[in-house]
């Protein structure tokens, strides 16, 4: 089966020289207000999705344990360093589009700054409905082509794309923006209801973020955050969705290799080894280094 196109952060100094350095406390700090908010306060297991370097794990102290997904070992590794290892957080290295976990085993899932990336971004949620236990929480953060820039730029005959159009536009490759109904469209599709949706990054202009402190342009973007229920035109959107009608299953394992399942030929059947995880039924083998599990290409 071919996939779309997957964005590599391999080798990357991407947490370094984009958040530390790169001017966007202020944006750190507003998503974690929107994180806050729509959190869950507890739950058993969660799945971060486009987990990076670990910049979000930290906030998700409430959950027994947290899987870190990324396509990068390099990126899951800086986490590693930043957060240890323990029976709390296990690392995967993975191709959304071909997820190696048994269906229906999280009761919560975030997608922060990821979804930019995805080609196919329905075929990418559809896989995370897919390991989603019933009312299960997914937040979801998304660039939004309908911000204000861009409808200025629009008029002004800036720009070609329209933002007012449903299709997700490609601004550099593998970048995309998407329209708000669109993701409201496919996240119905796919059974999940939206109970909150928040606006952020009201504010994320360089002369404001120059002259105004990250904590006080992040406090007002908190108190703008819920007018995202009436309209979204900031570049970044967050929603909470539930699960409406799902499959109730027992509760997932504490053994790890019980939550996964071969991404090949979707076997549940995978026998640990040391330095890798063997699928009897295809042969497939799938490596385990320095604590990552590595799924996106057999051994």
């Amino acid at each position: 089966m071919t996939n779309p196109p997957v964005c590599n952060y391999e080798g990357s100094d991407y947490q370094q020289s984009f958040w530390e350095q790169g001017g966007r406390d202020y944006e750190d700090r507003a998503e974690a207000i929107a994180l806050k908010k729509m959190l869950p306060k507890s739950g058993k297991l969660m799945l971060e999705l486009g987990a990076g370097a670990g910049r979000n794990t930290a906030r998700y102290a409430g959950f027994e344990r947290v899987v870190l997904l990324d396509y990068s070992t390099t990126q899951l590794a800086q986490a590693q360093q930043k957060l240890g290892r323990s029976d709390q957080y296990i690392y995967v290295a993975a191709d959304i589009y071909r997820l190696p976990f048994r269906d229906h085993q999280f009761d919560a899932a975030t997608m922060i700054r990821a979804l930019h990336h995805m080609a196919d971004a329905p075929k990418a949620l559809k896989q995370i409905r897919n390991v989603l236990r019933s009312n299960a929480i997914f937040i979801l953060e998304f660039a939004n082509k309908l911000n204000i820039k861009s409808i200025l730029r629009y008029g002004l005959r800036l720009q070609k794309w329209n933002p007012f159009s449903l299709e997700p536009v490609e601004f550099v490759k593998l970048n995309f923006d998407f329209h708000p109904k669109a993701i409201r469209n496919w996240l119905a599709d796919l059974g999940f209801s939206i109970v909150r949706t928040r606006t952020v990054s009201h504010f994320r202009l360089g002369l404001l973020k120059r002259i105004v402190p990250a904590s006080l342009l992040a406090a007002l973007d908190g108190f703008f955050q819920p007018t995202g229920e009436f309209w979204q035109f900031t570049p970044s959107v967050f929603v909470k969705a539930k699960i409406k009608d799902g499959i109730q299953t027992d509760e997932a394992s504490l053994n790890v290799i019980d939550l996964f399942k071969c991404p090949d030929c979707e076997s549940e059947k995978l026998e640990e080894n040391q330095e890798y995880l063997h699928c009897p039924l295809c042969e497939s083998n799938w490596a385990v280094r320095d604590g990552i599990y590595d799924f996106r290409e057999r051994m």
